[in-house]
């Protein structure tokens, strides 16, 4: 075992050619169930295959594409027509027509490339039988199997515990717990907990670690399935579609392809299109092209030579040894911490307090660029240096005046008179004043759009980092004249928009908000300054022509309401283990208590369901739709004119002549805390024995948890066999505990979302909650 994961790289082929052209180009093959001693030599010419007793595998010689005379003893899926049928390869390079498999006397399996040279090629050397192929896709001989053996594949049923997957190029292994890049050993992905993953079976379900599992999209279906490191770095759950002879991908550890090590060269920046999936290479500004997708710089560094730097915005450089990570205190020590190191590149930083200095030593591997970044690189680069930084940042400067330089002229050294003195300032004054009069009227005329830009003037001392101000053309061209839109929020209708730089945003349109541009102008510069990992992050605006649009980063997959309530006969939607709700359930949290309590100004959400919490990359929850809610200071109270926020999730206090604090934001949370558990809608009935007028969710559930003791019953039925009461019951009982504690009738008794958090994370003690009153929103 230990030999066979050191050879580095496998040779794998796509050798897939149709099966069924080969058939018609040859012979019917021999079709055998066992191969044996008696069956003498087995040669790549004798057209002879290996069949598992269902038919649905096949072993044999197997012909190498596009080269003659080549050939690899493989497993393949017999019956599928598209391409990667093959599962496994005996041998890390191919053998030519002169080769051939035998048994020996001794019962030693063999595999020779020639008579001439007599050694045994097979992974390992074995005694036995005969050879032959199981159901499951296993090739066994006497101790021998292949599954223990594999090679950039795993198939259901196949233990992947103690077991290494190589990709074909070579490049990167998967030691059944993390993804490796082979050239600098250094791991880019690590299943959630570190966990080790244990098997794949034909359902769709892979198991991890203890009793965890990840489920395919097309989960509870029996189809031919199999679990792949592609070529790529990616490993991949693919499941065979016979409509469509091919292979659709129904699970992937990494949905952002930049972040896989090695996908670029050295000083390279990798660009992920999320519109087609596909990755691109470029070089910094500053550098160009060199060996493969490497990049190196147009004019080299020297100890004497004076530099500067140029800021990328957005970019990381993640790779290896080459990083020095330094605390300092601003940005102004960072830079002199570069300077003062001959073999500095440039070093990355974030403006957001964290002193996140981390300077570039040497090389730079593994760069992209992604907005959630966060961060900036600061590229060093000799002084003579004229590229500029293509990788701008949401801010961009608004120029509103045309500065005019005008020197005046030394008087004549031999004239003293005051007249001509005065005569000549006043010129100059009189003329500087037309000037700038000039200019400032030409400039109204060729840029219309100042006349609505003077009336937000603010806008022009917005803190770098702002978001940045597109045009309604620029905004209609990416999102198609507005032609797709995928969803709609309280204020307006939200689209997928592609801009000229290849950025997927989501546009929202707002209509009808109350409070004239004031309200607008909350939603921009609050928004802008909100930096959570659990945020959706505004981009940029629009505002002309009557129009008011902002424009927001695009989450992949959807929101929590579409994973949560779809029912058993549509389920497009993976279904979300408890430990994926958990973090959902965490990082929403966090994120609502990081408005109430950490931002300048005190924001509440005022409509906090499913439908405003969006799942981006390893559906990492981001909350949206917040910042249009009328705003005060902190030390003050809210006092809302109307009902804002959606039925069925607001709180008691809507109905009531009370002044509305942020505690009524954590009501809402602990609604959708409780469907997280349940699984259905908190206004859906699940209990028949109820009436429908009594029916109340946490009074339901309260008497089912914390009276018979029953947890199980308001479990998500569609989960509810994977709960095991010893790995999930603290997290489900800290989960319904805390939503209790959320949805207590008075705002006084409510805990703050500060320590809701605390209370989700087990860090303080939950005492035992009292029952939820019923109560009914006049509409």
């Amino acid at each position: 075992m230990s030999s066979l994961t050191h050879l580095l790289p496998f040779f794998f082929f796509c050798l897939t050619l149709s099966i069924l052209n080969v058939s018609h180009s040859q012979a019917q093959p021999t079709n055998i169930s066992v191969f044996s001693s008696s069956n003498s030599l087995w040669l790549p010419g004798q057209n002879q295959t290996l069949l598992s007793p269902d038919a649905a595998f096949a072993a044999g010689f197997l012909p190498v594409p596009n080269s003659p005379g080549l050939y690899t003893f493989s497993v393949w899926f017999r019956n599928v027509v598209s391409l990667n049928a093959v599962v496994w390869n005996a041998t890390r390079s191919p053998v030519s027509a002169a080769a051939s498999l035998l048994i020996s006397r001794s019962g030693e399996l063999r595999l020779v490339s020639s008579s001439a040279n007599s050694t045994n090629l097979w992974p390992a050397i074995v005694n036995g039988s005969g050879l032959s192929l199981l159901s499951n896709g296993n090739l066994v001989y006497g101790s021998f199997q292949s599954f223990n053996f594999p090679t950039n594949t795993i198939l259901p049923n196949q233990q992947i515990n103690g077991t290494t997957l190589f990709s074909s190029n070579g490049k990167y292994k998967f030691d059944s717990r993390q993804l490796v890049f082979i050239g600098r050993n250094d791991n880019y992905w690590t299943n959630l907990g570190n966990f080790t993953f244990m098997s794949l079976d034909d359902l769709g379900v892979i198991a991890y670690g203890n009793n965890a599992m990840y489920y395919a999209s097309d989960f509870g279906v029996k189809k031919l399935r199999k679990l792949s490191l592609d070529d790529d770095g990616n490993l991949r759950l693919y499941s065979y579609d016979v409509g469509l002879s091919q292979w659709i991908v129904r699970w992937q550890a990494l949905f952002q392809l930049c972040m896989v090590h090695g996908t670029c060269g050295a000083n390279s920046i990798c660009i992920y299109d999320a519109s087609n999936f596909s990755t691109s290479c470029v070089c910094p500004p500053g550098y160009t092209r060199g060996a493969g997708d490497s990049c190196q710089l147009k004019t080299p560094l020297s100890s004497l030579a004076r530099t500067k730097f140029l800021r990328l915005d957005f970019v990381n450089f993640t790779g290896g040894l080459n990083q020095s990570d330094i605390e300092t205190t601003n940005f102004t020590t960072c830079q002199a911490s570069c300077l003062r190191k001959p073999d500095c590149l440039g070093f990355m930083f974030k403006y957001d307090g964290t002193n996140f200095c981390v300077l570039q030593l040497g090389r730079m591997n593994d760069g992209y660029w992604s907005p959630g970044a966060e961060k900036a690189m600061f590229l060093r680069v000799d002084e003579s240096e004229s590229d500029v930084s293509g990788f701008n940042g949401m801010t961009s400067l608004m120029q509103t005046m045309c500065p005019v330089r005008i020197s005046l002229p030394e008087p004549p050294e031999e004239s003293k008179a005051m007249t001509r003195n005065i005569a000549i300032v006043c010129t100059l004054f009189v003329a500087e004043l037309l000037c700038g009069a000039f200019f400032f009227w030409t400039f109204l005329n060729k840029y219309i759009k100042y006349r609505d830009m003077a009336r937000m003037f603010g806008l022009e001392v917005m803190p770098a980092g702002g978001p940045k101000r597109f045009t309604y053309a620029e905004l209609k061209d990416a999102t198609n004249n507005f032609s797709n839109p995928i969803g709609k929020g309280g204020f307006g209708i939200v689209y997928m928009g592609k801009l000229s730089d290849g950025r997927v945003v989501a546009v929202k349109t707002l209509k009808n908000i109350g409070g004239g541009d004031a309200d607008f102008w909350a939603e921009v510069t609050i928004i802008a300054r909100m930096h959570h990992l659990n945020l959706v992050r505004l981009w940029g605006f629009c505002a002309e022509k009557g129009s008011r649009i902002l424009v927001y980063e695009y989450v992949p997959n959807g929101s929590l309401d579409e994973f949560l309530f779809q029912s058993e006969e549509d389920e497009r939607k993976a279904i979300l283990d408890w430990d994926i709700r958990y973090r959902i359930a965490l990082g929403v949290a966090r994120a609502i208590a990081y408005l109430h309590e950490e931002c300048l100004e005190w924001v509440l959400h005022c409509d906090i369901k499913p439908e405003n919490i969006l799942l981006g990359d390893d559906f990492c929850p981001k909350v949206s739709d917040f910042g249009l809610a009328k705003l005060k200071k902190k030390e003050d109270m809210i006092s809302m004119s109307r009902i804002r926020g959606t039925p069925g999730y607001m709180a008691p206090e809507w109905t009531r002549p009370e002044q509305i604090t942020s505690k009524a934001d954590v009501y809402s949370y602990g609604l959708v805390l409780l469907e997280m558990v349940s699984g259905a809608r908190n206004f859906a009935q699940l209990d028949s024995k109820v009436e429908s007028d009594q029916w109340f969710l946490p009074g339901w559930a309260y008497e089912k948890v914390f009276k018979e003791m029953s947890v199980e019953e308001v479990l998500d039925q569609r989960i509810k066999h994977s709960y095991d009461s010893r790995a999930h019951f603290d997290m489900v009982n800290r989960m319904v505990k805390t939503a209790m504690w959320c949805l207590q009738e008075r705002p006084e008794i409510r805990p703050s979302m500060g320590k809701v958090a605390k209370m989700l994370e087990g860090t303080v003690e939950i005492t035992p909650p009292t029952k939820p009153k019923i109560f009914y929103l006049d509409a």
